[in-house]
């Protein structure tokens, strides 16, 4: 035998080991999936994402100051944009001024109430004498002291008298109707023009447009004069505490997702050396593409199909996120543990408290009212 000649029984030992080691790895992958993989699904097709809360002006008026820029922290409640006050100065001296002269108007329509009950004595008192003449002459026209035309003179001065007392209850009833059952301070028109005062007072307020939540301010649009109307967009904020992640998983791997499994998240950011850690709390009611501004037209002749996918919310842990603060829109990895199939597939109930909450916007009503409820003592002493 030549030097050169293959050893057959060394070759198959080779190929051997070789396929041997090939089962091995496939039967390690294998165990590895079933034990492993299979209990998770995986996406890079995963984004930060959070609330973009719009500050906008509730009245109209021309920018005066800006307090606050873009990537600078505020806290709520804080005074971001102010408002040239004359314009609402103005409005708020017409509406005291509106308010006044209803409540005179009023005091004067109460007062014309007396009047009228007074003109229905007169005119009573009048009936009576006009009666008494009457009742003189008619024993005189008997005897023909005084003539017929006195007498008829008389009976129609007595029916004039009845009908002037007609007339006084008519226009005492109708002046009591519109001030009858309420004081002046509770008549419907002097409390409409107090609502006009209290809107004006709370809009000469409002002239400084203060923040509504603490985070960073964001696209900033405002400009220093510029003339904003109510629902113009000043600028966002962004609460970096309240961010998420919304993991886009194919329609195929959304079939043992469920409400409140746990998820691993790995942002670009910080890499494999940050993990957060997660819980599913629901997930769109409907794929991406569904949702677009131009949803596809799937009834068409060159239809291809395309695998879609479906937006999963993962809440992140407060603390975490506190420690590595992340901004909305970075891309992340998402690995959600799939082993738990017990919870809801789609999303929790709605809760019965509210999600978001913000008390930088509330007016002090009670300094309104009691503004309002001084003009209207004023008018009504003098």
């Amino acid at each position: 035998m030549s030097e050169t000649t293959p050893n057959p029984s060394k070759r198959r030992k080779v190929l051997a080991a070789i396929t041997a080691a090939f089962i091995a790895a496939g039967a390690a992958y294998a165990a590895w999936y079933a034990l492993v993989l299979s209990k998770y699904q995986e996406t890079d097709n995963a984004y930060v994402g959070g609330n973009l809360v719009t500050l906008s002006s509730q009245v109209t008026g021309n920018v005066e100051a800006i307090r606050a820029d873009e990537t600078q922290l505020v806290q709520a409640g804080a005074e971001l944009v102010k408002l040239d006050p004359a314009d609402a100065d103005v409005a708020l001296r017409q509406a005291e001024a509106k308010l006044g002269a209803i409540v005179r108007q009023e005091r004067q329509r109460y007062a014309d109430v007396g009047q009228y009950e007074a003109a229905i004595a007169q005119r009573r008192l009048a009936l009576k004498n006009a009666e008494a003449d009457l009742a003189r002459r008619l024993p005189l026209a008997a005897d023909h002291t005084v003539s017929g035309e006195d007498v008829e003179h008389a009976r129609q001065a007595v029916a004039n008298a009845k009908a002037a007392v007609a007339v006084a209850a008519k226009q005492a009833e109708a002046a009591r109707a519109g001030v009858s059952g309420v004081p002046v301070a509770e008549h419907p028109a002097v409390q409409a023009a107090r609502a006009d005062y209290v809107a004006a007072w709370l809009a000469s307020r409002r002239n400084a447009i203060l923040a509504p939540v603490s985070g960073y301010v964001a696209k900033r649009s405002v400009q220093l004069g510029a003339h904003v109307t109510p629902g113009t967009a000043l600028l966002s904020i962004v609460p970096l505490e309240q961010l998420w992640v919304d993991a886009n998983f194919k329609e195929s791997e959304l079939r043992d997702i469920r409400v409140g499994q746990s998820a691993e998240i790995e942002a670009d950011m910080y890499g494999s050396k940050v993990v957060f850690h997660g819980k599913v709390v629901g997930m769109s009611a409907g794929t991406g593409s569904a949702f677009s501004l131009l949803p596809a037209q799937n009834a068409s002749g060159n239809w291809i199909k395309v695998v879609q996918r479906v937006p999963v919310r993962i809440a992140l842990d407060p603390k975490e996120l506190a420690a590595h603060p992340l901004r909305i829109g970075l891309s992340t990895t998402v690995k959600v543990d799939i082993r738990d199939t017990t919870g809801r597939m789609l999303g929790q109930p709605m809760p019965q408290q509210p999600v978001y909450t913000t008390r930088a916007l509330n007016q002090p009503l009670a300094l309104a009212s009691g503004a309002a409820d001084g003009v209207i003592a004023k008018n009504l002493l003098h």
